[in-house]
């Protein structure tokens, strides 16, 4: 399990680095050509993917403060819950299937980080007690 997360990890990382820099990269009129938002919020969700994949990856390889690998993976499933709402409403079903996918893995890396992080809590209480 914990090779698949840290895979899984490391993909979504990688496309959310992608997603967020090419928020910053793309001319202003292809950025917003495919939604009402404004090019400030759209570059402020852009940084919040880049932090959101530093903190899927740093936070658990490092050790220090591995909680926020699961809280980061909790906050890009509410981006990616935007990003298929946004996707339905403005191209269509087939076209959100992408970012389905991406909000199912990151909910799967945020449930199975919590559950190790609760795991080692539990272990660490009984080996105290």
């Amino acid at each position: 399990m914990n090779k698949l997360l840290w895979v899984l990890q490391v993909l979504l990382a990688l496309l959310f680095v992608f997603s967020g820099v090419m928020k910053f990269l793309m001319p202003v009129e292809q950025l917003t050509a495919q939604s009402d938002f404004s090019v400030g919020f759209l570059r402020f969700i852009g940084v919040c993917e880049v932090l959101g994949a530093i903190g899927l990856v740093v936070p658990w390889a490092t050790g220090i403060l591995r909680g926020l690998t699961p809280l980061a993976a909790a906050l890009l499933v509410i981006i990616m819950i935007g990003a298929v709402v946004t996707t339905l409403q403005t191209l269509g079903a087939a076209t959100a299937v992408l970012p389905l996918v991406a909000l199912l893995l990151v909910a799967f890396v945020a449930w199975g980080r919590w559950r190790t992080l609760r795991q080692r809590s539990s272990a660490t209480r009984m080996a105290a007690a």
